[in-house]
């Protein structure tokens, strides 16, 4: 399979594709932090036609409900739309398979409602952190390794430069159950027609 991890600039996800023996490439504004296939550059300035299956992870500063307090100043200033375009554009991309994964945010109704909503504890990784998903041509995420433990370790982070890089991580648990459930979608036609229907953003 084919596989575009889009704003990802750890190499987690996209390793976890390698791994299992797929084509995969990350694309990011940053540098890869691990070696392998990498793009540095806009996601959407690339060309992703031929792909099999497209995993993204736009920015969710300004989506983020958690930053709700911020709201009315990001959309005044024009950072709230422009981040709400951005996810729709990767929304949009041509390609049978695409997942887009952010934390509770507005695009839940701004546009629709995530088809599933993850916590690692289900991947491997005692922690809480919810981390929705809006598929396209994809079945919902199985948890493969539901383990003890509730603590939102993220959330307590302590404040520094790279707490941001720690927040927005995929956990490499999630990663191997993506390349696991997903990457074996290969040469799958069993995709129904609502699935490839182009996205569009909630009417007023």
């Amino acid at each position: 399979m084919k596989v575009g991890i889009l704003c990802e600039f750890s190499g987690t996800v996209r390793d976890a594709f390698i791994a299992r023996g797929h084509d995969a490439i990350s694309c990011d504004l940053l540098p890869t932090e691990k070696p392998g296939p990498h793009i540095e550059g806009d996601c959407l300035a690339q060309d992703w036609s031929g792909f099999d299956l497209l995993i993204c992870h736009p920015p969710c500063t300004h989506l983020a409900v958690s930053g709700a307090r911020h709201f009315a100043e990001k959309r005044a200033d024009g950072r709230q739309q422009a981040a709400i375009d951005f996810f729709m554009a990767l929304a949009g991309l041509d390609c049978p398979r695409i997942a887009i994964e952010n934390p509770v945010c507005i695009m839940s109704t701004v546009w629709r409602k995530p088809d599933q909503i993850i916590q690692p504890w289900q991947f491997g990784h005692g922690e809480t952190k919810a981390t929705c998903l809006w598929l396209k041509g994809l079945p919902n995420l199985e948890p493969t390794n539901v383990v003890k433990g509730r603590e939102p370790r993220v959330h307590f982070a302590s404040p520094g430069p790279d707490r941001w890089k720690l927040r927005s991580m995929t956990y490499h648990g999630i990663a191997a159950a993506m390349a696991e459930q997903w990457g074996s979608l290969a040469g799958s036609d069993s995709l129904n027609d609502e699935a490839r229907i182009t996205p569009r953003l909630k009417e007023e």
